[in-house]
């Protein structure tokens, strides 16, 4: 009797689960900065190497004790930290909820680690590993270094590197007036990554280790 085979996702990256993650902060600096947004989207892969947008989670975060807050950056995400209506969760809180979402899903689809996908992704990924640092959250599904990167994608694609002008050559609708939201801007992305991979996989057949 033969071994059933493994989902597609498990067979298409060596077994890494790519997962779209995207941060608004209070600026660029992850020691030092707040984490205000955390949004993480999932993706799904088929039997055809097709891949498309799956579900996600978002937070709303409270700024942990002592955070510096750029005002640059707040008028550029137009996040009011303290605003009574953001309904914040504790940083804690947050990134324990979001690792256990992409725990699930590397589960689902027999994955060994997580790899975090994102557009100028290393910010990203600093911000969550000195996040779950902070709070002292041993188990962090992600890479530790390596990441999926849509610029350097975006820019084998389409010639574009900015996300707004690479999701638009992509043929993606694109709003100015919701960018600078993290489940937006990761859900771009997602559409973003989903686009080069089906392209390649039209152009090339579907990739399986």
């Amino acid at each position: 009797m033969t071994d059933e085979p493994k989902p597609p996702m498990a067979r298409r990256f060596r077994g890494f689960l790519p997962v779209v993650v995207d941060v608004e902060t209070g600026g660029f600096d992850h020691k030092k900065d707040a984490l205000l947004e955390v949004a993480a989207v999932l993706l799904e892969l088929d039997e055809s190497g097709h891949m498309s947008v799956g579900e996600h989670y978002m937070a709303h975060v409270e700024p942990f004790e002592g955070a510096n807050m750029d005002p640059a950056s707040l008028e550029i995400t137009g996040i009011d930290p303290y605003h009574p209506f953001r309904m914040a969760k504790k940083e804690e809180e947050a990134i324990r909820e979001m690792f256990r979402f992409v725990s699930r899903d590397m589960k689902r689809n027999a994955c060994n680690r997580a790899i975090m996908l994102g557009h100028n992704t290393i910010m990203d990924l600093n911000f969550i590993n000195a996040a779950a640092e902070r709070n002292k959250i041993a188990r962090n599904p992600f890479h530790p270094f390596s990441v999926f990167d849509t610029v350097s994608m975006a820019g084998l694609a389409y010639g574009q590197t900015v996300l707004s002008r690479a999701v638009q050559a992509a043929g993606i609708d694109w709003d100015n007036d919701e960018a600078h939201s993290a489940l937006y801007d990761a859900t771009k992305t997602a559409e973003l990554f989903c686009a080069i991979v089906n392209r390649w996989c039209d152009a090339a057949g579907p990739v399986w280790i």
